[in-house]
This record gives structure tokens, sequence and C-alpha cells, in this order.
């Protein structure tokens, strides 16, 4: 145990070390205090709040002149490679969605179906830019098999254009011809496959991507999926979800869609692209721009309000969300500074109640989690990772004084009764120290904290590290992230001062903290990302089932 101790003194002694030297060379320390209220949980998710999408585009979908889409897609995607099966596996469970923007062109093969079943055929001329695609029940049965070895909870996205005629304006007129999916459905059931949600459509409502679906219609045709999922799975004691729209946030669409389908719908999707197109020459000015960050909560707080003013019981999903569409932009979209964006989003939507948050992509286009060629994990996968890991699905209200360039967000710890922060410093030039405090009504009597009144306010009470606890030894687990040579374009990121890199066999390599004290501030580096868990801050929101 006493050698334990040393060596975890010695870790943080080399690192507090590394980041003393760097913090001198940049010139700028601030100190700071985060505020945290564990008294009760302001929103809960999903404990497998972490998504990824697989999408449907061919190699030759190109943006701005580069095609990033390689064989990414569901139809030729290498299901063999096994770096791809540690990466979901890694999640136990990880969510996938299979959906996008031509999984309304898709047609599924079956009996009914006389007509041969080939890939997309790109075609300028045409919604979308490509032909109508055929997934084979070959395919679809490798998909399946795949998803099972993998361990994961899969979505799939309905081609809810079916049977529709669009006009010169992007209506999508008439009903929904369900026939088609309910094949595949019925195909899917009798083969043993489990589908944990069936969603209808991608990007048809409000204004619409292409095409748009009033609320009213679009109303309809999910009573008619919820009917046909009833059916088909009739004696099943869980039944998959119903999903939808999977579009951009419209309050009056939304609202009207919501109000009409209070006991046919169980998740509503959004997608969130608010940085702008891929070709964007200001991503990173945006990313950096708290002000920015800010302004994304909009369509979180807008449909978190909606359903609690509904009749209805449906939750909240981000269906799909890439940050910059049309595929992203190579060396912003899938570096490190990307994650920046991806962790603040992630911690914002779980403020406003958001349950599942599904990123663009798990691999393809320019903002895979994964190096679409390679197969390797670019920066967010790491960071998703650890909030899967580390992140429980309670959250806290989190505040920081200080600085308006430190992002903070705090949940109950996934892997301790305790606490575990996450800290987002936007600046390049300055290093933050931060002190945590945490509120509650009585931690008296566990041993491991004592109650002090702050004195700028008697009303509320604070948590704050004992004698007791420094002398005993109390440790925080940290996690620290940072860009390889500080390049924030760089596509390998640190952990603790070491390269996270899948090794020659294509294994992971370990998520390791570094082991602080509890008395010690939190240092947060010029432009890095900290995760800290405090174990011993057992506080009553995180008791709250």
């Amino acid at each position: 145990m006493c050698c334990l101790f040393i060596l975890s003194f010695l870790c943080f002694w080399l690192f507090w070390a590394g980041h003393t030297s760097f913090r001198t060379a940049s010139g700028n320390v601030i100190e700071g205090t985060v505020f945290i209220n564990g008294t009760v949980a302001i929103a809960k998710t999903d404990d497998n709040f972490i998504c990824a999408t697989l999408d449907w585009w061919p190699p030759d979908k190109c943006d701005y002149g580069t095609c990033s889409w390689g064989r990414a897609s569901l139809l030729n995607l290498d299901l063999g490679n096994p770096i791809l099966l540690k990466a979901v596996k890694a999640f136990s469970p990880l969510k996938v969605r299979m959906g996008g923007t031509l999984q309304d062109k898709v047609v599924y093969e079956s009996e009914g179906i006389n007509e041969p079943c080939t890939p997309f055929v790109k075609n300028n001329s045409v919604l979308f830019g490509f032909s109508e695609g055929c997934l084979t029940m070959r395919r679809w049965e490798e998909l399946n098999i795949f998803f099972r070895r993998a361990g994961a909870v899969v979505t799939f996205g309905l081609n809810a254009l079916r049977g529709r005629i669009i006009q010169s304006d992007g209506s999508a007129m008439g009903a929904w011809d369900s026939s088609n999916a309910e094949s595949l459905m019925r195909y899917t059931v009798n083969k043993g496959y489990k589908i944990y949600g069936w969603e209808l459509g991608n990007e048809l409502s409000g204004n619409g991507v292409g095409a748009r679906i009033g609320a009213d219609q679009y109303a309809s045709d999910v009573d008619r999926l919820q009917t046909i999922v009833q059916n088909i799975y009739k004696g099943f004691k869980i039944k998959p979800l119903i999903i939808a729209p999977g579009g951009f946030f419209d309050a009056n669409w939304f609202k009207e869609f919501i109000d009409k389908t209070p006991k046919s719908l169980q998740v509503v999707t959004h997608h969130i692209y608010n940085l702008g197109p891929g070709v964007e020459d200001h991503l990173i000015d945006k990313i950096l721009d708290p002000s920015f960050l800010n302004s994304g909560s909009q369509p979180f707080s807008g449909l978190q309000s909606i359903l609690r003013s509904s009749a209805t019981s449906a939750v909240a999903w981000v269906g799909e969300a890439g940050g910059a569409y049309n595929s992203g932009h190579n060396l912003v979209t899938n570096a490190f500074v990307f994650s920046f964006w991806y962790l603040d989003q992630l911690g914002m939507a779980s403020i406003y109640g958001t349950k599942t948050y599904c990123r663009q992509t798990l691999i393809g286009g320019n903002y895979g989690l994964l190096n679409t060629n390679t197969f390797v994990p670019n920066p967010d996968y790491y960071s998703a990772l650890l909030w899967h890991r580390l992140m429980g699905s309670n959250v806290l209200s989190t505040s920081l004084s200080g600085t308006t360039k430190i992002r903070a967000y705090a949940h109950c710890s996934k892997q301790s009764q305790g606490t575990t922060l996450l800290l987002i410093n936007l600046d390049g030039n300055t290093t933050a120290r931060v002190q945590v405090t945490i509120s509650r009504e009585n931690l008296a009597g566990n041993g491991a904290l004592v109650v002090q009144q702050e004195q700028q306010n008697q009303s509320k009470r604070f948590a704050k590290i004992s004698q007791d606890t420094k002398t005993n030894g109390k440790m925080r687990w940290e996690y620290h992230l940072t860009a390889r040579d500080g390049d924030l374009h760089s596509q390998t990121m640190l952990l603790n001062g070491e390269i996270l890199a899948v090794n020659s066999s294509g294994d992971f390599p370990p998520l390791e903290p570094i082991y602080v004290s509890e008395t010690a501030p939190i240092i947060v580096a010029p432009f890095s990302i900290v995760f800290a868990e405090i174990p011993s801050s057992v506080l009553p929101a995180c008791a709250q089932v």
C-alpha cells in the first residue's frame, strides 16, 4: 500500500512538473472555483448516452472537391476489420444509429420487389444526387451478426419517402407506403435480430433537406409505424422504440408533431450541425468561442420546453450530430480541437435532459470517431469512451467562477459513488488552477467530508475537504487530454502525457488516470481537457435511482 502511494505521488509530481514548465512558457495562470450542487440531479441521461452513426453514403459522395467516405457505407463497410469490432465492443454497449440522408432512397430486398437489388448510383439530376439503392438481405444479416458480436444497441432509419410524390418546392405529398418497411421488419423478427428502435425518415421535418413532410402527415405516418410494430412484435415483452423525425429543430413544426403523437412516439430526434458547412474557414474560431458554444443550447432548451408542456411521454435524443455539415472538415472535425465542441455538446445536451447523443459518424466522412481508411481512433473516439466510462446518468448543476474560457460539467460517477467533473480549457495561453466546491445539505458523519458555511451566503452550505481527509490520503482520479505537440489539428491525443494509439495487434490502450490529492487544485493546461473523478464525494443526488 505504501509503495502504491509513493508511486501515485511520483506520477503526480512528474505531471505537475511538466505542466509547471509549460505554464511558465505560456505565462498566464488563473484561479477558478467550480461549484457543484450535489443535493439533487437536474437531469438524467440514458446509461448508454453515447451513440454513433453509420451512414449510407457511397465512395463517390464528394463535397467541395473532396471524397471522404471511402468504404464506410452500411453497404460496403469492412465488418471483418478487428479494430472496428474492438472499437464498438469497448463501450459495452455502444448505441449505433443506422441512417442518414440516403435512407429515404433505400429499398429493402424482399419477395415483393421485382427489381434488381443494386447499389446507389451517382446522378446529380435526382434528389440527394443518387439513385435509389438496395439493401440485400445478405448484407442485412452481416450487419446484424456484427452488431450482435460487438454487443451494440442498434436503431434503424426507415425510408419515409416511399410512395410519396416530391413536388418542385420539395413538398412530399401523399401517405407513407409502409409495405417494404413492414417486410424488412418481419424478416428481422423471423431471423431473431434485435432492433432497439425503428426511426422514420431523415431530415424531412420543418423546411426539410431536399424534401419535407408536413407535421400532420408525419404524425399520421408515425401512428401507422406504431401499429405495424405492435402487430409484428406482438407477444414480445419489450418492443422496439418508435423514433422520429430525425430533423433540424423547428419549434412550431416539432410542437405540432409531438402534440399529435402523444401515444405513438417514444423518442423525438433532432440533428445538430450548428458550425455550418464543412468548407467554412472559421470553424476553429467558433469552437473556441464560449458565446458561440452557449448559443448551442437553443435547440436543447426549446425541445425540452415542448416536451414538458405536451401530453407525450417521449424523450429527446440527438439523432445525428457532426457539427459541420457536408462531411465535416479534414483536420478539424476529425482532430483534437473537435473534442472541445463534442464534449461541450455532450455536457450541454445532458443538462437539458437529452437521453442519447448520436455522433455523426462512427466511421465515414471527415467527422468519424474512427479513421475512414485505417479504422484507428481519432481523438473524439477516446473523448467519447472516457465520457461513457466516467460520466454517470445523473446530471449535476455546475458553475465556474474566474473565467469564461473554462467549460465545466459534472455528473455522478459511473464507476464509483462519487462525482466526475469535466473541464475544458478553450484558452491556449492560460493555465487554470481550479478548486472544487460541492454543496449539499448534510455531509457530516460520512467521515470523508465536513460541512462549512460560505460567508458570502449564509443560506448555502458547502462541502470542503477536511483535515482528516488530507491525512488519510483521499485521492482524485484525473484524466488530462492534450494534443500532440500542442497542435489543435493533430489527430493524435495524449492522455496524461502518453500517446493514445492502437498497438500492432490492434489492441486499444488502457485509459489510466493519475492520482492527485483531493486537496490540490485541478490543473487545467492551455487547450486541454480534464476529467476528474472524486470517488469520496458521495452526494444525495447520486443516491437517486
